[in-house]
């Protein structure tokens, strides 16, 4: 059952629920939000005056349209696409674009909702949207993801611009995609405007760690968390499930700062691979090849691989839910803790249950919540805005270090607000808090929006 709401805030929610039917995803992103507000409500009472918290809750826009595209054969497809344009207070609207066959509305809503208070957090003048297709591109050609992102632009290039919404890419989107959708736009509006898109490729206006960065940024968050605790990654076991750009990108900054990977998964299985995983040998079976991670076992000997297995029944001190929403249950939670993790940190988002959360607090583990852990691969979108606005370029270490400051900062007002409203170490009640202000107090300074 979730946790019980403040007495103000359950008629707020109970109308979300009655505003959008069936949209369990986004409900459950709501209420986590809601349930930390109490507080803030008591101190700051001219946001209930101005109604601010239902402002937030319903989306500024929301855009679907029909998709209709060619596959290989001739055969005609019709897919359905969203953006929701859910919070311009701070900025304009900046999310990335999914294509997976789960997207329908209440995913993009709950994605572009959490939006809101990530981006929030970085500091960075960007506000939350995000969107998304129905489309798969598992298994397709490139000239049928071609043809499916030409006819996906075709309509949405008219809501976008630098200064209105800046898609980037999220699960099923890398910078093949950006790169299609891109060149729609321009082929469509005879303009080269790099700052409509991020996660290009580098020769083209695309910053330089993007693709790397939120992996890299959760793993800074997670060091922050044990650093707090006089800890540290050092000579850590740790779990990654994915084995996409996060997970990869986590497993080399974890290993970087001397933890031991011994575990990563696809949406088929997970391998382990005690001695360590092979990171080069990850990259190219999903980087290069775009092979199932079964293929590491087939190449590693020392390796085993576990068809439709649980990952997170593989103990170790670290865990990083690095792949989709809702994957790590409160039993899987419960698993971990007896097995002594000391710390999880999501990649994803929304990867773990409103159970689990509660018995990661309650074990006193160092929680991490995806709108603080994997701000930092929207971070570096902002980056790349800048970088594009002023016609510049920023190399490697430059963009690195940027991301890494920006999530010492998230971590930092986390941590403290958590403090001062009077939850020590509940990172999901800081992450929330200070989000919400940030925009809460943006929205009230601009009036009626």
């Amino acid at each position: 059952m979730p946790a019980r709401l403040d007495e103000k805030l359950e008629p707020i929610y109970q109308d979300v629920l009655h505003r959008n039917p069936g949209e369990n995803e986004f409900h459950q992103a709501v209420h986590e939000v809601l349930e930390t507000l109490g507080p803030v409500l008591v101190k700051y009472p001219e946001f209930a005056e101005h109604k601010v918290i239902q402002r937030i809750c319903e989306p500024e826009r929301q855009i679907i349209f029909r998709v209709p595209w060619q596959d290989d054969q001739g055969e005609t497809h019709i897919n359905r696409a969203f953006r929701v344009e859910f919070n311009s207070a701070l900025g304009p609207y900046k999310g990335g674009m999914r294509f997976h066959p789960s997207v329908y509305l209440g995913i993009v809503k709950f994605l572009g909702f959490e939006q809101i208070f990530k981006n929030a957090l970085t500091g960075l003048p960007i506000g939350g949207g995000k969107g998304g297709s129905d489309f798969d591109p598992k298994g397709r050609s490139d000239s049928e993801i071609m043809r499916f992102c030409q006819s996906l632009m075709t309509e949405l290039y008219r809501h976008l611009g630098e200064y209105t919404d800046v898609p980037a890419g999220d699960i099923g989107v890398g910078e093949r995609e950006i790169g299609y959708l891109f060149g729609q736009y321009k082929r469509i509006t005879n303009r080269y405007e790099s700052g409509i898109l991020t996660g290009k490729g580098l020769g083209w206006g695309g910053s330089c760690a993007r693709r790397e960065a939120t992996g890299f940024g959760t793993v800074h968050f997670t060091q922050e968390m044990l650093k707090a605790r006089n800890d540290s990654l050092e000579g850590k076991t740790v779990v990654v499930s994915g084995s996409g750009n996060v997970a990869i990108y986590a497993m080399e900054m974890a290993r970087k700062l001397g933890a031991r990977i011994i575990a990563c998964s696809d949406s088929s299985g997970f391998i382990v691979d005690e001695q360590g995983i092979d990171l080069d040998l990850v990259k190219r079976i999903k980087e290069v090849e775009r092979r199932r991670i079964s293929a590491y076992a087939q190449e590693k000997s020392n390796a085993h691989y576990v068809a439709d297995g649980n990952i997170w029944k593989t103990p170790c001190d670290v865990a990083l839910p690095c792949a989709t929403q809702n994957e790590l249950t409160g039993k899987d939670a419960k698993t971990l803790v007896e097995n002594g993790c000391i710390a999880v940190a999501e990649g994803a988002n929304m990867p773990t249950t409103p159970e689990g959360i509660r018995l990661f607090q309650d074990a006193g583990i160092a929680y991490g919540p995806g709108k603080a852990a994997n701000a930092g691969g929207v971070a570096t979108s902002a980056l790349e805005m800048q970088q594009n606005a002023s016609r510049d370029s920023w190399g490697f270490d430059y963009t690195a270090n940027r991301l890494e400051e920006i999530m010492v900062n998230i971590h930092r007002n986390c941590h403290d607000t958590a403090d001062e409203f009077g939850s020590p170490g509940n990172y999901v009640v800081g992450a929330n808090i200070v989000g919400f202000l940030k925009v809460s107090e943006a929205m009230v300074a601009m009036g009626l929006i």
